[in-house]
This record gives structure tokens, sequence and C-alpha cells, in this order.
């Protein structure tokens, strides 16, 4: 049976990941159960037939594009972790701004806040493991995203977050909020980057809006007033090359104060206003 060091020279097979050593890092801890530390601990481990074969499936996959993610049923956010499926986007770093922002802008200790398609529920859980008195609702369209956020909400104990099916601002009649945030679709159906790595994978309504990938933002923006208490918070995250957009949209429904902040690559992700 191959050591741990030698499946992990096998990164040069991945040769369209990003990272490709740690996607295999990832898919060894996963099937042994151990840290990093461990594997670099123990180079010599031989994995025995049964761990071999099963890494043999894992990494044939992984070289076919399927998300590490979706092979471990995991991914950390906000050093949470998180179940994932097929059913929802996998969370990604720089959504990790939002939540920043959010933390930041937001010193209060008791808040009412709205989490709007919120998927495996990353930016209320995270929100929620910081700030345990506030109270959270977070929602989805899709039944398959309310049952994975729930189930995570569970698993990590959380009570301050509630999570309901909720088309937007569907089932949310006369209810107001402090906070309104949201990672909502924002690619241009037409992105040829839609057919390239791990959104392949990933559910499409989740991903592309019209209007060049704004419509649901305009929809949000509009919405949101009904929703947030005076001087109230939306934030949202959009793509890199939308934020002068995503500022004329929140202006012209009549924000105040609207800005955008920069993911880690310095590229502009979030924008926010206030009511």
């Amino acid at each position: 049976m191959a050591t741990l060091k030698e499946n992990l020279l096998r990164a040069v097979e991945l040769t369209e990941s990003d990272s490709p050593r740690l996607d295999l890092e990832v898919l060894l801890c996963h099937l042994l159960g151990k840290s990093r530390a461990w594997l670099y601990t123990w180079p010599e481990h031989p994995l025995d037939e049964a761990q071999q074969a099963n890494f043999e499936r894992l990494l044939k996959r992984r070289i076919a594009g399927e998300p590490v993610a979706h092979l471990t049923g995991s991914r950390e956010f906000w050093s949470l972790p998180l179940k994932v499926n097929r059913s929802t986007l996998i969370p990604r770093p720089d959504t990790e701004v939002l939540v920043e922002t959010v933390l930041t802008l937001c010193p209060q200790e008791q808040l009412q806040v709205l989490d709007l398609g919120t998927g495996t529920g990353a930016i209320a859980l995270a929100l929620a493991s910081e700030k345990p008195r506030w109270q959270i609702v977070a929602v989805d369209r899709m039944p398959a995203a309310v049952a994975l956020a729930e189930e995570n909400r569970q698993q990590l104990g959380f009570t301050n977050v509630e999570i309901l099916q909720s088309d937007w601002f569907g089932a949310l009649s006369g209810r107001s909020f402090d906070v309104i945030v949201s990672n909502p679709p924002y690619i241009d159906p037409k992105d040829p980057h839609l057919r390239e790595g791990d959104v392949r994978f990933e559910p499409l309504s989740a991903l592309i809006a019209e209007e060049s990938g704004l419509a649901d933002i305009r929809q949000i923006a509009g919405a949101a007033r009904a929703h947030l208490v005076a001087g109230g918070l939306l934030v949202v995250e959009h793509g890199w090359d939308q934020g002068r957009a995503v500022r004329r949209i929140f202006s012209e429904c009549g924000y105040r104060d609207v800005e955008t902040r920069l993911d880690y690559a310095g590229r502009e992700r979030i924008t926010l206003g206030r009511h």
C-alpha cells in the first residue's frame, strides 16, 4: 500500500485544481479522521487496502472536477464545520467579509437580523456564534437548503437562529429587522465561468440572476426597506465587477450612506446602505 507521502505526491494529477496539494490533504484527513499536522508527522504511514481504495475513488472524482466539499460532505466557514451538499452553494472565504462587516458596524448586543437565501446557513450561524443574544432569522426558497441549514444549526447548537422556508420576504409579512444580509445569486447567466470549476456542481438557481446578474439584488434592495427599522442596515454580497451597479441600485432605492467593501483580494465584494 502507498504511504501518505506517496499519495500526496499525486497532487500532480489534479491539473485543473488551484490547490492540488491541499485538496489531497483534506481528502486524506477526511478518510483517516486525522489532522493535517498528523499527516506530516507520520509521512511514511501506509494506507490499508480499504483506505487506499476509498482514496482512489475520491481522487478520481476530484480529477473529474467534483468539489472537495462535496467529496467530504463538509466545509469550514468562520471556523464552523458546516455540512454541505449539492442543494446549496459551497460557502466561500470571501463571504466572511460580509460577516466581518456586519460585526464591525453593529456592536450592539441585541439585534434582530435577517439572512436572505441562507443556503447552508453559513452567514446566519457565523453571526450567531459571535453574537449569542442576537435574534437571527435565516430563510431560503429551496426546501432542501432549509433542511440543510437546520441540520447545521442543530449540530452547532445555536438557539438564537430560526430557519424558515421563504421566497425572499414572502413568509415575513409584518416582520422588521435591524440588519438584513444576503449572498444572493449574482452571476450573469451568460458567464462562461459557469462551465468551469466547482460551480458546475452547484445549483444554478443559487448562482445566476437575470439583468446581468443584478435582478435579485435589485429585488432585495427594493423590498428590504419595508422590513428594515429606521436606520436599519442592508448588506449584500455581489460580483467583483458589480460594485458600481449595486451602489446605483441602492441609491435609486433610497438608501443612504451607501458604500462598498473589498474582499481579501482587494476586489469590490460587499455593498451596504442604511434605510
